[in-house]
């Protein structure tokens, strides 16, 4: 080395390096990566005891997740009952399955193999593609229900190559009288979009196979028939398949609840209505409460309750006889003469001499126009005026009390009023009066509103509902009022302001209308010891230039009305029939004779729907299921009907012989029971906002 810098003459610069120098820089450079090493160390350590200590539940929680499945159980809905215990809308065990959008990797792919292995039909599977298309991807979507074993099985095994495809078994429910019940029990169906933010997210509510109320008392009852649900953990492999059970906490079923409806009479009184359009409504004298809501045409709550698809649907829709509507409660009609034994009490009140008589030349002029009467009755009483339905009677004692008389008491009798009853919607109706026209018109009472009104027309609009109140209320002269709720306490029967007198010569008259030279000699009861009393009614549609009321297009025919009580002696049920474009009254009373002979004698009653049944082509539920076929088989549809399960059948027709079983010994046992003390009960004021009909003059 001294040799080399000699030779290139190149001198030594820097410190000289030694072994002791390099030694030293080693151990220096050593240190400080330690250092750091060990800082770092000393970081993951603290960060491993913060995962390990104060992480540690967060991470046991998703490691558990991961390893742990956890998954609601839908709660079992209460059942609802009717006032013997029997059900209208209970649960049946079920095997279903669904489909979560979301979580679906090739929709139409998966849509058509679940089709194919269930033998689904094409306009079904259609349907469940456009709601997968047009739903949040968190909602489940019902594919099918009430499956076979076989078809359940062939789902389950598949479930690796079926991502998003729940196949379950549970509780569905079921409607064991079907359209009989309809628009009073109302459907169930999934939650959607809105009702689930409306209960912030509830996760109940997108669970697979749980659905809520939407619409009838299924709706209105919802929070009492939900429920508890229940819970099951299970272990679970990466890719989701079941391990084992671990854990399962049972649901907690939904509280019952029991109404006042007679379950075989709302079934009788659906049936008994046939292939017209319209409502029975029977209530209970002596405690108000709702026997009978029948409402038809309807549609079958079990086809909701399963997914209605969109052909049926558009069946329902298409209906000029509106199936999707509550007649009951919603259905709004021209009274016709059915009010003319209330406006007596009216007339009666204002000190007018039921002997008293008129001459009914076939109408009456009012000013300068002549008002006709349906016939020509010659000298008319109050009494013939009821019962022979004279137009011309209360065109002249209308006029001499004034209508806001009469529109009072019609008011005391329940016409224009809403009730307090557990039903999402009602509709008030209106009892027309020279202060209403003027608010809601802008014009003066005139002569021919009392005229029209006075029998019941023009702008007169009451429901079903209503004439039923009226008729118990002429029945008993109390202010009996509605129940439909067999735990609610029974309101207001205490006496209405009229005389014992007055209620005494109305309801003979009524009675005379049935039973002696009135107007509804057919509404007779096929029992020798039992009168009806009633009060026919025809309510106009159309000007009498159009259509005579009976004849020609469905919709321009004459509505045919009824109200009566039962037994006349001593009356204990009271109701009313309204049927749309019936052809004028002949169309009601033949019905509230067979349901009150049914609700007297069920076997003599049922004898008679049965022998009309054969002529009709089957019972209401029959035919809806056949005109169902027929319509999308029009549309290149095929049903297959659903699966009835034999157990089903038996407990429906187990729970209707014990049914019938109360009621025989009910009937056997029926000396009127006395009224409850009577309490007072106020009610909501008319509605002064719904259209009026035509004013033109009515025929009986």
């Amino acid at each position: 080395m001294k040799r080399l810098f000699k030779k290139t003459g190149l001198k030594r610069s820097g410190p000289k390096i030694t072994a002791s120098g390099l030694r030293n820089t080693f151990d220096r450079r050593a240190m400080v990566i330690g250092t750091v090493q060990g800082g770092i160390g000393a970081l993951l350590a603290v960060r491993m005891g913060y995962l390990a200590i104060a992480e540690n539940e967060k991470y046991r929680l998703e490691s558990e997740s991961n390893r742990v499945n956890l998954s609601l159980i839908p709660p079992r809905r209460g059942w609802i009952l009717d006032r013997n215990g029997a059900p209208l809308a209970s649960n049946r065990a079920d095997f279903r399955v669904d489909v979560i959008p979301e979580r679906l990797s090739e929709p139409e792919a998966t849509i058509d193999q679940i089709g194919t292995l269930l033998a689904l039909e094409p306009d079904r599977i259609a349907d469940i593609k456009q709601k997968v298309a047009q739903s949040k991807g968190y909602q489940p979507i019902e594919v099918a229900s009430g499956l076979d074993y076989e078809q359940f099985a062939a789902l389950s095994v598949r479930l690796p190559d079926l991502q998003g495809i729940v196949p379950q078994r549970g509780f569905s429910r079921f409607y064991p009288t079907g359209c009989s019940v309809g628009h009073l029990i109302g459907y169930v169906g999934p939650a959607n979009a809105e009702e689930y933010d409306e209960e912030d997210r509830n996760p109940l509510l997108i669970t697979p196979g749980y659905k809520i109320g939407k619409d009838g008392l299924e709706k209105q009852f919802e929070q009492e028939l939900r429920g508890v649900p229940g819970a099951r953990r299970v272990e679970v492999t990466a890719s989701g398949r079941i391990v084992r059970d671990l854990e399962t906490r049972e649901d907690v079923q939904g509280d019952p609840v029991q109404l006042t409806i007679d379950g075989p009479l709302q079934d009788y009184a659906a049936r008994r209505i046939g292939l017209e359009s319209g409502s029975v409504v029977v209530m209970d004298c002596a405690t108000g409460d709702l026997l009978c809501m029948a409402s038809m045409p309807s549609f079958d709550p079990n086809s909701f309750s399963d997914g209605i698809g969109s052909v049926e649907y558009a069946m329902l829709r298409e209906d000029e006889r509106v199936p999707l509507r509550n007649k009951v409660l919603q259905g709004l009609y021209p009274p016709g003469s059915t009010v003319k034994p209330m406006h007596c009490m009216a007339f009666l009140k204002e000190g007018i001499d039921p002997n008293e008589t008129i001459s009914c030349g076939g109408g009456r002029r009012i000013g300068n126009r002549f008002f006709n009467c349906w016939s020509n009755h010659g000298t008319v009483d109050m009494a013939k005026a009821i019962y022979q339905s004279c137009d011309s009677y209360f065109y002249h004692y209308a006029q001499a009390v004034g209508f806001d008389k009469v529109a009072a008491m019609a008011s005391q009798f329940g016409l224009g009023k809403q009730f307090p009853l557990p039903v999402t919607s009602q509709f008030y109706g209106t009892v027309p009066t020279p202060d209403w026209k003027l608010n809601k018109f802008g014009r003066e009472w005139q002569d021919f509103d009392t005229v029209n009104a006075s029998i019941g027309q023009g702008y007169y609009l009451t429901s079903p509902l209503q004439l039923a109140v009226m008729a118990t209320r002429l029945a008993t002269g109390r202010h009996v009022m509605p129940r439909l709720v067999m735990n609610t306490p029974t309101r207001g029967t205490d006496q209405v302001d009229l005389a014992d007198e007055a209620v005494a010569f109305v309801r003979q008259a009524m009675s005379d209308v049935v039973n002696g030279p009135g107007t509804a000699g057919r509404g007779r009861l096929p029992l020798d010891d039992i009168l009806m009393a009633g009060k026919t009614g025809t309510a106009q549609v159309v000007s009498l230039s159009v259509s005579d009321g009976k004849s020609g297009p469905w919709k321009y025919r004459d509505h045919g009305l009824f109200v009566f009580f039962a037994p006349f002696e001593n009356p204990r049920y009271a109701g009313a029939v309204v049927i749309e474009h019936g052809g004028g009254s002949g169309a009601a009373y033949p019905i509230a004779r067979d349901v009150m002979t049914f609700m007297f004698d069920p076997e003599k009653g049922m004898d008679a729907l049965l022998k009309l049944e054969e002529q009709w082509g089957g019972t209401a539920q029959e035919r809806l299921e056949k005109r169902y076929a027929a319509y999308a088989a029009e549309r290149g549809a095929t049903v297959i009907p659903p699966p009835r399960r034999d157990e089903d059948i038996f407990d429906q027709v187990e729970a209707e012989a014990r049914l019938d079983a109360a009621r025989t010994q009910a009937i056997a046992d029926d000396a009127i029971a006395p009224r409850p003390d009577p309490t007072a009960s106020g009610s909501p004021p008319p509605d002064a906002g719904l259209p009026p009909s035509s004013p033109i003059a009515g025929e009986e």
